[in-house]
């Protein structure tokens, strides 16, 4: 017993003395990596820790450690053939229209021509190949060869400077500029009229192009209210009024021509309205309307989701869906619904195919995300066919289902 004892109390001197500190020392230095950025530097500090992240939840070492185009054989997306040229945009597309006036006071002469978007994009987040920039270039140039043309990217994910190369590997294959619809978004660390206006300049530099389609608020706020963005903290303002001096700063950049549509990400009603009423309170400058909004939608979203979508439709502002199947930790869970099962059976089409083709039916835009080409052809088929009234309103249903729901934790509200 005593021999027993001896030996557990050497073991805990160990842990305390000697591997304890040492995991204190790499905690450390690996809080003090993440927050080694600035404003100036254009990366927020969440940026870091979302590569850092994403990788390791799926077992594998984040790129940004050990180096780009070192992903694991199958889990990187395979080299383009040389000889792959563009190939015909998908079948029975749908593009849709993007507002581009207020139509209020101070924006009636608003000359700004209409814009489209196409419906079916790809999402440039949320899995190892998106961070991974020979992976992130490859994927661009697969799916515009495709047939695709949205590009759905973001300030927080790192990869704008693949993105823009893959993007003009497509342009020196034949794929046409204007036929590209470029989104990105600013994360609320870089909130602020100042910072803002500098900021997309810099998003032009590292995407390699003249203008971007589109740029949205990423988020509401950072995380909790609590963090202002540094510029919105120095001029006392609150939340809401940093939400506005962004606007106003995207607004301007727009009537200038190098961004051509603003919208939001992750807003509800009431942070809408905060936009809104620049309309009418800014008589001598244009303000921008809000064009889209990119929100997490799903049969299973909350109530607080389905109102921000009734309203949306109700005032000429685009959804774009994220998180179709649930979330990039959950979306396996709805290969388990009975109905989506039933419907897949149906159809010959996969569960997320299903999903997708119910977004779209009713309206919104998808970006699902994959570095794998076969699974982009499967997407960009979506428009090939179509489900039936019954069968939209019994994914609808879904909704009403406590079991279903309970499946789905990390459905998130909106941010206060």
């Amino acid at each position: 017993m005593g021999r027993v004892l001896n030996i557990t109390c050497g073991l805990l001197r160990f842990l305390f003395t000697r591997f304890l500190p040492f995991i204190v020392l790499l905690l450390a230095l690996f809080i003090g990596w993440l927050n080694n950025t600035s404003i100036e530097d254009n990366i927020p500090v969440e940026a870091r820790l979302f590569v850092f992240l994403i990788p390791l939840l799926k077992g594998l070492l984040p790129p940004i450690l050990i180096g780009h185009g070192k992903l694991p054989l199958g889990k990187a997306t395979p080299p383009v053939p040389d000889d792959l040229s563009p190939q015909s945009r998908p079948t029975n597309e749908v593009m849709l229209e993007l507002v581009t006036s207020t139509g209020t006071s101070g924006n009636e002469e608003d000359s700004t021509p209409v814009n489209y978007m196409p419906q079916e994009g790809i999402g440039m987040c949320c899995r190892p190949t998106a961070y991974d920039d020979v992976s992130v270039e490859r994927t661009i140039l697969w799916y515009l060869l495709l047939g695709g043309r949205h590009i759905d990217g973001a300030q927080l994910y790192l990869n704008h400077i693949p993105i823009g190369r893959g993007i003009n590997a497509a342009i020196s294959r034949g794929v046409p500029r204007d036929e590209i619809f470029i989104t990105t978004k600013v994360w609320p660390s870089h909130f602020g009229y100042n910072t803002t206006k500098s900021l997309i300049p810099a998003f032009l530099k590292e995407l390699n192009v003249g203008y971007i389609d589109m740029v949205l608020l990423h988020a509401p706020v950072r995380g909790t209210s609590y963090f202002l963005p540094k510029e919105c903290k120095e001029l006392n303002l609150t939340y809401k009024q940093c939400r506005q001096e962004t606007w106003k700063a995207l607004s301007e950049l727009r009537a200038e021509g190098i961004i051509r549509n603003v919208g939001v990400s992750n807003f509800a009603v009431h942070q809408m309205h905060d936009i809104i009423e620049l309309y009418d309170n800014n008589e001598d400058t244009i303000i921008a309307p809000i064009s889209n909004n990119q929100i997490q939608w799903n049969p299973w979203a909350p109530k607080e989701w389905v109102d921000t979508v009734t309203f949306c439709q109700a005032n000429n502002i685009i959804i774009t869906a994220h998180n179709s199947l649930g979330g990039s930790l959950e979306h396996h869970h709805a290969e388990t619904i009975d109905i989506l099962k039933t419907l897949s059976s149906k159809y010959s089409r996969s569960v997320s195919s299903i999903m997708l083709r119910w977004a779209i039916q009713g309206g919104a835009a998808i970006i699902p995300g994959t570095g794998n080409p076969n699974h982009m052809k499967e997407n960009l088929s979506i428009y090939n066919f179509e489900l039936t009234q019954d069968d939209m309103q019994s994914i609808e249903n879904l909704r009403y289902s406590d079991d279903v729901n309970s499946k789905f934790k990390a459905i998130f509200k909106p941010l206060e």
